[in-house]
């Protein structure tokens, strides 16, 4: 670039032209360019970190869920007891009638809140395979001193928001009375949506399903409708009654003086962000698997699942159920 300067010489003027440094608009657009993709590296790099962040704070805020709600169940089971004598399961021809059960499972039917499982597709799946989240509420007889406790837990499939939420049940009579009157309150809550009696545990709960075990081990199922057992030398314990397996799992009914030797509880969640997308997606008010597009939606969600199993023994064991 030239710069004119004007010298006076013998009376006359003269104009020289000097010349300064400066930048070509090549050189311009090359800093610019330069300095644009290290402005997009960095924002990449800052956006990856904040996803990365975000993931691991979400992760734990659903572990630390998780593992609490773990926790409160399994502590509910250790306290599980058998009511002794009472005569609580009795059927005839034409009705069933329940006494004190110490301890029930059962799979939601699709009479109950025309429920239907979830069904994922597997991520590395190539033969199309897909994972059954089944939800089960159940039922658990305690006690504490001169009270009978009774406790169960229920996910209501059918709210659209809150999204597959967790109810805890708890109640407590005289041990003069029988205990059915808990296990009747627990049922009455679970069918006629009483959830403003329960306590809301968590939301997002997809996958709850609880299988007894005997005192050696074995997992008990396949049982109906007869209580011989299929494995040589073991036998079901007495005062069983299982019901008819639905979609790979089996319930039953556990009174008078059995219980199970341990239980296997196995909790599905659903990650904050996963959950919050779902919610945004059943705002019209239908139950999640009468949506199309949340049912659609949720079904390509088997990665975004944190999954939790625990075995847990019960104390109260009563070996003369065995035998």
């Amino acid at each position: 670039m030239s710069i004119p300067r004007i010298l006076i010489r013998n009376g006359q003027r003269a104009v020289r032209r000097t010349t300064a440094a400066a930048f070509s608009i090549v050189e311009l657009l090359v800093a610019m360019t330069l300095l644009t993709l290290i402005v997009l590296v960095l924002m990449a790099v800052f956006s990856s970190t904040q996803r990365a962040f975000r993931a691991s704070v979400t992760q734990t805020d659903v572990l630390e869920g998780g593992r609490s709600t773990m926790e409160l169940v399994a502590a509910d089971f250790r306290n599980m007891v058998p009511c002794g004598g009472v005569s609580n399961y009795v059927t005839n021809a034409t009705s069933y009638y329940y006494g004190g059960v110490n301890f029930s499972v059962t799979n939601n039917s699709p009479s109950l809140n025309a429920y239907s499982p979830l069904q994922q597709s597997l991520i590395a799946a190539t033969d199309g395979a897909a994972r059954t989240n089944l939800l089960q509420y159940f039922f658990i007889l305690g006690r504490q001193n001169t009270k009978w406790t009774g406790t169960g837990y229920f996910v209501d499939s059918s709210s659209p928001n809150p999204l597959y939420p967790l109810y805890r049940f708890y109640a407590e009579t005289n041990v003069d009375v029988n205990p059915v009157v808990l296990y009747s309150n627990f049922l009455y809550a679970v069918y006629y949506s009483q959830f403003t009696n329960l306590s809301h545990v968590a939301d997002g709960v997809v996958h709850l399903v609880v299988r007894a075990y005997d005192k050696d081990g074995y997992w008990l199922t396949n049982g109906y409708p007869s209580v011989a057992s299929s494995v040589p030398g073991h036998t079901r314990p007495l005062n069983v009654w299982f019901s008819p397996p639905e979609w790979g799992e089996v319930g039953g009914q556990f009174y008078s003086n059995s219980l199970p030797a341990a239980v296997e509880v196995q909790l599905g969640f659903l990650e904050d962000r996963t959950l919050l997308r779902a919610l945004a997606l059943g705002n019209n008010g239908e139950p999640p698997m009468e949506n199309p597009a949340l049912s659609n939606y949720l079904s390509g969600q088997a990665g975004h699942i944190q999954l939790f199993r625990q075995r847990v023994t019960i104390p109260n064991m009563d070996s003369s159920a065995y035998p």
